[in-house]
């Protein structure tokens, strides 16, 4: 087996847990390892650090996945990690639909696996994680006997790796058009076309978030895609709910969604630019008892990074300007380049320059299926927040 030496200055941030070694963090290489083997990992002065995948076209060099000498990388490794990801997911409560194998958290980098009840998704957003993909759909259909497993490597990032776009089945061909239940509701999931692996289970907790301050309610939602926390409203309910988004399709799959749960009389959706629609809305004194914002990454490299604060101020100040006195802002980000601080802050700059005074009713992260290792930047990514506006 090939050995990667560290830096003496470097060595102590990955002996402390963190997985990536980047190509600068490298003294030395014995060996001539090819993109996607396993190595061992040691500090510069020879004490074992851990074993993980290789990849010199990458900047990120290795990717650690053991820290134990004596662990072989194998396809029982495989098994082994995801029937732990599955205990964990079940003593936590989350069984039917869940992100089963959240990389980095889950000890098993770049590899995504979202469960919609006997249906798996599956990224290889890294090379070396890629090499083991038969041995990871092996310990699925072991584990589970999934009706289905879909490969959803239609990503940029792969391309970093060396590696190609693709999408298709890794089973038997199955109806990529599925139907899940949430919080007593239900909803299409386009498992081929629809974003990221076809729906956003990192939401689902905070869905629940807001039964209370939506009922009776008139709620105004922006960039609902699929329209689930705006059927969560109506669901909950709140007397009246719009939702807008710029996506055609996603409008249609919303409103098939509100037909689909009979809330279709309650709950509507149209195609709309949020930035535009919000800001002549409240130019014309439109009012809600409840508004919701749950807008893309703004950014996905720190070279943009004021673009995106830009971005949150500018949508959530718009935000408030549509929220009656006393009524409720519901606001998200989902990039993990807008640290919890930063975004509070961007809402703090948003409510001033509203000229409206907010107090906070909770500020949660991703559901739990998706863990957060602290150190570890990418694990904390979405922050979801609940203010009231006065």
């Amino acid at each position: 087996m090939s050995k990667v030496y560290l830096k003496r200055k470097i060595s102590p941030r990955v002996v402390n847990g963190h997985p990536w070694i980047f190509n600068n963090e490298v003294e030395k290489t014995e060996g001539d390892p090819v993109g996607g083997e396993v190595v061992e990992v040691f500090t510069h002065d020879k004490k074992f650090v851990g074993k993980g995948y290789i990849n010199p076209k990458s900047q990120i060099l290795v990717r650690l996945l053991t820290r134990s000498k004596a662990e072989e990388i194998n396809e029982q490794y495989f098994f082994d990690q995801i029937r732990k990801c599955w205990e964990y997911r079940k003593k936590i409560g989350y069984t039917e639909n869940c992100r089963l194998v959240f990389g980095e958290a889950d000890s098993l980098p770049q590899l995504i696996i979202d469960k919609f009840n006997d249906y798996f998704v599956i990224q290889t957003l890294a090379l070396g994680i890629d090499v083991w993909k038969p041995a990871i759909v092996k310990a699925l259909e072991a584990l589970f006997q999934p009706k289905g497993i879909y490969e959803r490597n239609d990503v940029p990032v792969r391309e970093l790796e060396g590696l190609p776009q693709q999408k298709g089945f890794l089973s038997a061909p199955f109806d990529t058009q599925i139907i899940i239940n949430e919080n007593g509701l239900k909803f299409y999931v386009d498992i081929e076309n629809g974003q990221k692996t076809g729906y956003f289970l990192d939401q689902q907790d905070n869905r629940r978030a807001i039964q209370h301050i939506v009922r009776e309610a008139d709620v105004l939602g922006a960039f609902t895609y699929t329209g689930t926390f705006e059927i969560h409203a109506a669901h909950y309910g709140a007397k009246s709910v719009l939702g807008l988004d710029i996506s055609a399709n996603a409008v249609a799959q919303a409103n098939r969604n509100a037909e689909l749960n009979r809330l279709d009389s309650i709950c509507r959706f149209e195609t709309a630019n949020a930035f535009d629609v919000l800001k002549q809305w409240g130019k014309e004194g439109r009012q809600y008892d409840v508004v919701m914002l749950d807008p893309p990454a703004f950014t996905k490299s720190r070279e943009t990074i004021q673009k995106a604060i830009t971005g949150y101020k500018e949508i959530n100040l718009r935000g408030m300007k549509l929220v009656k006195p006393g009524g409720f802002l519901v606001t998200s980000s989902c990039t993990n380049l807008v640290n919890p601080d930063l975004f509070l802050q961007i809402i703090d700059m948003a409510a001033k320059d509203a000229r409206r005074r907010i107090r906070q009713v909770t500020f949660q992260a991703q559901a739990s299926d998706h863990p957060i290792i602290w150190g570890m930047d990418n694990t904390q990514y979405l922050k979801f927040l609940i203010v009231q506006v006065q």
